[in-house]
Order: structure tokens, then sequence, then C-alpha cells
């Protein structure tokens, strides 16, 4: 193929420049012209190749123009094509008209274009990076007041993933068929687990049973009132899945879990030390109190020494930041999926978090801007984040403690933006408290008989399940070493509202 230099190009009337950013004519002249000759190109590359992927400004028009009249299901060539470009335009000594016929003449088959395509897309790429590098040398230099170097590089890092994430050719539409075979292939994923689960176990069966394990791209709000456990039953869950990750080498060469996963665990309220101190005590069953107070034997520390060994390899990340904001946040979780992989992501809890805090907003604004950004954060990183919550007081104020999703704290974003709400229910705090002074006083066995019911025993209550039932999970629970458990007979420990 002989080669046509578009001469009339922007770049080329302008002063020449030391290095001439990545680029390829030569495949863009060869995949229009494969697409003039057989419209049916179009759609090998249409998915992931954009009018502002081709370098050269003629070659945009073109492409747009084409895949606009396609889509019409109208014929796309030299012909129908012309009358849309303007006729004084020249590439070197060739009219436009001329220009189009020559890439039809000269075009390649079919079967590259998608090779093409994907030259094309690769080299905007790298452009793209050499203009994210560029504003990075000029914001540097002239950097704005308000716009601290940790902005920047949050920022930064935000676009370098969007830009990764872009290079899968993934987006856009696709066909029911496609959507359907997904679906499928979800079902049978689910079919072939042990646990027939469609996302991440959380390590307790019965809670799976009714959730089909955390999905992905979900936002899981945990809730709950101080005591009630919120804290101890997210430890668990992120260690149950942690403990137990299994990594699978795909085709591709990318790793992807085969059971359990990688956990980050954003601990803003309690330390690394101590988030360590709950999981090594629910591994050991040793007190936590004790395992402070260095109230142990001889043999509670051989259990300790042994469960660390164990333990250190494990894939659980905390990040204890206190006051974090959801830029912060967003952008530590790619960096940890690009460097040590990500499967669930635990928020410990909104309320501690900090929005952008912008001029005017209150408190509602900024818990309405962080739901919505981890939301969308989910749905990024395509992984479940469990995001824990506070309740507000009036549950104190009713008979019925049960929570309820009005219950939710500063904000009705909470409800809105999350896909399951779970409340962590012990009826045994609340009994405990109601012990009568007196062990003579004839409620005094009532209440007996009731402490003993409840004693042990913890409720999560599904309120809200976008994709599944709510109801009533029940679960036992230690509080000495803080793990919930599924009941020794969990066959009646769940049911659904109607």
């Amino acid at each position: 193929m002989n080669e046509i230099a578009p001469t009339f190009s922007l770049a080329s009337n302008q002063a020449a420049k030391p290095r001439e950013a990545p680029n390829n004519l030569e495949a863009e002249q060869a995949l229009l012209g494969a697409i003039l000759v057989n419209n049916s190109a179009f759609y090998r590359v249409s998915d992931f190749l954009k009018p502002e992927h081709f370098y050269e400004p003629l070659h945009r028009k073109i492409y747009e123009l084409a895949g606009d009249t396609i889509r019409m299901d109208k014929v796309a060539n030299t012909i129908t094509l012309k009358t849309h470009l303007p006729s004084e335009l020249k590439v070197g000594d060739l009219t436009v008209a001329q220009y189009l016929a020559r890439l039809a003449a000269e075009a390649v088959t079919i079967i590259n274009a998608e090779d093409y395509g994907r030259t094309i897309y690769d080299l905007a790429l790298r452009r793209s990076l050499i203009n994210i590098g560029e504003e990075i040398v000029n914001t540097a230099y002239d950097s704005p007041i308000d716009l601290p170097p940790v902005r920047q590089i949050e920022d930064t890092e935000r676009r370098l993933f969007a830009l990764a994430e872009t290079g899968r050719y993934e987006g856009g539409f696709q066909s029911f068929g496609d959507a359907m075979t997904t679906a499928i292939e979800m079902a049978a994923k689910a079919f072939e687990n042990d646990g027939h689960l469609s996302g991440v176990s959380t390590g307790l069966m019965t809670l799976d049973a009714k959730m089909g394990g955390l999905q992905r791209s979900d936002l899981i709000i945990l809730a709950g009132r101080p005591g009630m456990g919120k804290t101890s039953l997210a430890t668990n869950i992120a260690w149950n899945v942690a403990s137990s990750y299994e990594p699978e080498v795909l085709a591709d060469g990318t790793i992807e879990a085969k059971q359990g996963g990688v956990v980050g665990f954003y601990s803003l309220e309690m330390s690394g030390e101590q988030l360590a101190t709950r999981i090594i005590s629910e591994q050991t069953e040793v007190s936590s109190s004790k395992i402070r107070r260095g109230d142990i034997t001889e043999a509670d520390f051989d259990k300790l020494t042994a469960c660390a060994q164990t333990m250190q390899k494990t894939p659980l990340y905390i990040d204890q930041t206190g006051g974090i904001s959801i830029a912060q946040m967003s952008a530590r979780a790619r960096r940890l999926k690009r460097q040590r992989g990500l499967d669930l992501l635990v928020v410990d809890y909104v309320q501690l978090m900090t929005g952008s805090k912008k001029a005017g907003d209150n408190r509602v604004q900024e818990v309405t801007e962080i739901t919505t950004g981890l939301k969308a954060l989910a749905k990024e990183l395509n992984v479940p984040i469990i995001a824990l919550s506070q309740l507000s007081r009036q549950v104190e104020n009713r008979d019925d403690k049960r929570p309820q999703l009005s219950d939710l704290r500063e904000s009705g974003s909470i409800e809105q933006d999350a896909d399951v709400v779970l409340f962590v229910f012990r009826e045994e705090y609340y009994v405990q408290s109601q012990e009568p002074r007196d062990p003579d006083d004839p409620k005094y066995d009532e209440w007996k008989m009731k402490m003993e019911k409840v004693r042990g025993t913890a409720d999560v209550i599904i309120a809200k399940q976008r994709h599944g039932p709510t109801g009533t999970v029940n679960l036992a629970f230690q509080a000495a070493y803080t793990r919930f458990a599924d009941l020794a007979d969990s066959s009646f420990t769940a049911y659904e509202e109607q």
C-alpha cells in the first residue's frame, strides 16, 4: 500500500515539536479502508474504538460519519460519505473524495480490522498517558493555593486507574444474549461452588444462605447501636474471607480468587493492633481483655504465637488512618487492587469519614457524598464494600428495640445508595440490663428464663436487599472472643419476611 500523508493535519501547520506523539497513520488508513469496503468491520471495533482515539483529525471525522451512517442501517462507502465532508479540503494533492477512494482501493481484509483497531486504541492510551504526565508537571510547577500535593496525587491515581480500566476493551452496550450468557456462567459458578454461592462467602452459612454471599459491586451497610457487635461481625467476615483465600491463575495470566479473597479494612476507630487483637482472640479463644492485660497462661501464649505465625500470610490489609476522606480512601483502594488485588473492602465506620466539605455543605450533605462515593467505588472496583454505620438514639426510646431503616443516622442516602442493609441486634444486651435487683422478686424467675433464651445469640436483620429476600438470621455470639458463628442447629435459624 502506498503511503498517503494527510498533510492537511492541524498538527502539521504548527511549529515542529522535538518529539511527535505516538501514532500510526497507516493503521488508521487500513482500518478506515476496511470499513468502507465492508461495513461489518465497524462492528469489530466499535465497542472499544471511538473517534477521539484517531490521531489524524480527518480520520476521526471519517470514522464518526461512517459509524453514524452504519447505525442508521445505511451503507457507509466512498459515495455516501463524501457529501458530508468539505469538498475544498485537500489531503496532499488529493481531494477528500479521491482520498476516500484511495482508502477503499487499498483496503485490507476485514479479518485484520480488530488488530488495527487495537493498535490505534493502544497508541491513543499512550498519548493519554503523555497528557496526564504533562498536566502533572505543569500543575506541580504552578499549583493553585487550594490544591495541596496530596490532592493532586489522588486525582492522578484516579485518572490512571480509569485509563487502566478502559484499556480492557470493555464497557458500552452488550446484547441480551451476552448478558444472559454471563448470568448463566454466574449460576454455573454458584452451582459448582461447595456452598452454592454466586458471591464471596462470609464464612457464616446461615447468612450466606439468605444473601448468596457478598455480591460484587454491592454496597452493604452494616448498622447497629453501640454494644451490638457490628464491628465484631465485620471483623469476623473480613477474616473469614481473607483466611480462606485461594488464588487461581486464569488463561490470560491474571489471578482471580477461587475461594475467599484479598480484603482491605479501613479501621477509622480502632488501631491496627486492636483489630489484630480481636482477630487473634477469636481464633485462639483467649479473651481479648486477658490478652490486653497480659493475664494469660504459658499455654495461652503458645497458642497466640502459633496462631500469629499462621496468620501472617493472610491477605488482610489494614488502614488505620482516622478521619480519612472518600477521595483518599478511593485512591488507596485503587492502589491496593493494582498492587495486591482486592475482593472485599470494609469501612469501620461511615460517620468517621469526611467529605470534601465544600462551602455551605452540612453534615447530611457530607454523608450523602460519602455513601454515593462508596457505591461508585464498589462499581468501579467491582468488589463488595461493607460499610458500618451508626443508628440514631431513637431506637432506645421504643419498647421494641429492633432497628428499622428509618433509624439510620444522618442521611437518607445511606438507605438509598445501599444494595443491602443489615442490622445487628442482640436482645441479650437489653434483657441483661433489666435484671431485677432483688433475687426474691417474683419477676426474677421470669427474667432468668428470658435471659437463658437469648443468652449467646444475635440477630442479623436483613432490612433491605435489592436482589434477594429480607428477613432475620439467627447467629451465635461469643462475647468473650467477639465471635459470631452459626448456631449448632441452623435448620430453623432464618426466616423471610412476607
